[in-house]
């Protein structure tokens, strides 16, 4: 993860969304971070110093005049490698734009040269207002980088208008890209599949796979952490979106194909972690077949060989998963040799805690060359993040 070790600034300005800033300081610590929070004076009128001492495990700053922390705002300036700011109110955003220094927070903003996030929380109204406008394109232009304002409920009711601040995950994810923009991963092109494929026998039945999709999602959450672009092709799963994430939905193989092949064109990085149906109907019904008492026959055709048949970028890396029942290291030793992969990622659908439906995994990587990487039993996006620090030497 991007946090561990990092020094993080996160500025809480008067609203009422700064009740999500404490959920945000505990999942900033959580992931290793070292979390120095600053309140302006109108943010402690609704969350206290203590709320977020207990959180951080480190000591709130709400003043230019704290004993014994001489020069402070110049220190918070220089040292954290990102400052955040959330919730960014109305009043926050027009005074560091007039390059205003009139509490902590603010002489902070003013001295920094570094990354700033800032994630505005407002009435729908006042974010639209051409001053509040200005002054965002104006720290855009200054290098300031922003997460929201989301549509959704504000404390004084229903709104159809952006205002609202991003939910905490989503300002983490974003922190995450912007502490994760270096290189190997940086602007590259990532391509990840992800889910099942549905292949229907008639309009109301499917032949599929019980595949959830978390493997995949995990993966193009962990690569778009680091600071890749990231294209995720998606089967039917009950899975929300990663952040800055571009998603294409699909259902059948073909479709699947036919997306990747659009896709793969420009693309630096592919990990296959889809698991497509390898058969379809050879009829398929163009109304719900009847149910009757006789065993029905269905004569089944293969479904297209997605590595098999793309044309791939001659520097792609590619990544392939294999799922066996035991005993797969040889037969995933040659797929990875007959589908031309730089790597695949073998686990067993039978053994506890891996393959389908569950959170965790166990995986080995194999490589071209070398020996393969045995992980222990660990949550996907643990999986993730140690797969692409595995085929990380092999992107250029």
């Amino acid at each position: 993860m991007p946090f561990a070790g990092r020094h993080v600034v996160l500025g809480v300005s008067g609203g009422i969304a700064s009740y999500k800033s404490c959920i945000l300081a505990r999942r900033l610590t959580e992931a290793g971070a070292l979390v120095d929070v600053v309140l302006t004076a109108s943010a402690t009128e609704f969350v206290g110093p203590s709320t977020f001492e207990a959180l951080t495990g480190r000591p709130v700053l709400t003043s230019l005049w704290e004993r014994d922390r001489a020069l402070a705002h110049i220190a918070l300036a220089h040292q954290p490698e990102l400052v955040i700011l959330a919730p960014a109110t109305a009043n926050l955003l027009a005074r560091a734009a007039a390059g205003a220094a009139d509490d902590l927070l603010t002489s902070i903003l003013l001295a920094r040269t570094g990354p700033v996030l800032c994630a505005p929380a407002m009435n729908d109204a006042m974010f639209a207002h051409p001053a509040t406008t200005a002054n965002v394109k104006t720290l855009a232009t200054r290098g300031w980088e922003f997460v929201g304002p989301d549509v959704g409920p504000l404390a004084e009711g229903p709104s159809s208008r952006p205002g609202r601040m991003s939910e905490p995950e989503h300002i983490f994810a974003a922190a995450a890209r912007v502490l994760g923009t270096r290189a190997p991963w940086a602007g590259k092109r990532v391509v990840v599949t992800a889910g099942p494929t549905r292949e229907h026998l008639d309009p109301v039945r499917v032949i599929t796979n019980p595949s959830s999709g978390r493997m995949g999602y995990a993966l193009a959450e962990a690569a778009a952490e680091r600071g890749a672009d990231v294209t995720l092709i998606s089967g039917p799963v009950d899975l929300a979106a990663p952040y800055g994430v571009v998603v294409h939905r699909v259902e059948t193989t073909e479709e699947l194909q036919r997306a990747l092949q659009v896709v793969i064109k420009k693309a630096d990085a592919l990990f296959m972690a889809a698991a497509p149906a390898d058969y379809k109907p050879k009829d398929q019904a163009k109304t719900k077949r009847p149910r009757g008492r006789d065993a029905l026959t269905l004569t089944l055709e293969s479904t297209p060989d997605i590595l098999a048949s793309l044309t791939r970028p001659e520097r792609l890396l590619a990544v392939g998963f294999a799922l066996e029942t035991g005993g797969g290291l040889e037969r995933a030793k040659a797929k990875l040799r007959d589908k031309n992969l730089d790597y695949i990622v073998l686990n067993d659908a039978l053994e506890p805690g891996a393959g389908f439906e569950v959170s965790t995994n166990r995986v080995t990587i194999i490589a071209d060359q070398g020996e393969p990487l045995v992980l222990p039993l660990l949550s996907k996006r643990d999986v993730a993040d140690r797969i692409l620090d595995a085929v990380e030497r092999a992107l250029t």
